[in-house]
């Protein structure tokens, strides 16, 4: 049973220093890391191979904006990652995710779709999920219109994040916050 964990272990090592050393899968270029805020540390990591998703995040916290054009992911920035899903968290799908905050060493994040969900949006209010427009980006390949979901904050390992996407304007940013803290339970 061990085996297992140290090759999650030496798959997570090996993405960090392809990312400490500007290397990216893509092969584009991206900064050495440096922010101790933001990129995870190598004890993290080992922390993190042996724990699960720790869940999505309910609590409250403050949403900023504050994209740097330093190759890191910021809030304000739409990323590319791997997000749980919300019935299985062992399972999950690669999509993008809009970045609005921090949470010690994770990173706080709205998801994205290119689904219109205007057309079933009695079925996902049921479900109690709640969808905004955001128009299109350059974080779609395609161009296509997309929607944030409001209701559910993810957690996202700054490791984790493959790309970056787009960086979302500060007015719909703005427009964003407001509607989130009227969506999200509790806040």
């Amino acid at each position: 049973m061990p085996k297992p964990r140290i090759a999650t272990l030496q798959a997570r090592l090996t993405g960090l220093w392809g990312r400490t050393t500007g290397l990216l899968s893509s092969g584009t270029a991206r900064p050495v890391a440096s922010r101790t805020d933001v990129v995870a540390q190598p004890a993290e990591l080992l922390d993190r191979a042996s724990t699960a998703y720790p869940g999505d995040f309910t609590g409250t916290f403050e949403m900023t904006y504050g994209p740097r054009p330093d190759g890191l992911p910021d809030p304000g920035e739409i990323v590319w990652t791997w997000v749980p899903y919300e019935e299985d968290p062992s399972r999950g799908k690669d999509r993008p995710v809009l970045v609005v905050g921090r949470d010690r060493g994770w990173l706080l994040a709205l998801m994205l779709t290119s689904k219109d969900h205007d057309r079933d949006a009695g079925q996902e209010a049921r479900h109690g999920r709640r969808w905004q427009d955001i128009g299109s980006g350059t974080w779609d390949s395609q161009g296509r219109p997309s929607e944030v979901r409001l209701d559910r904050v993810v957690r996202v390992d700054p490791s984790a994040v493959r790309r970056e996407g787009a960086v979302l304007d500060r007015e719909r940013f703005h427009r964003l916050i407001t509607v989130v803290s009227g969506a999200r339970p509790g806040s």
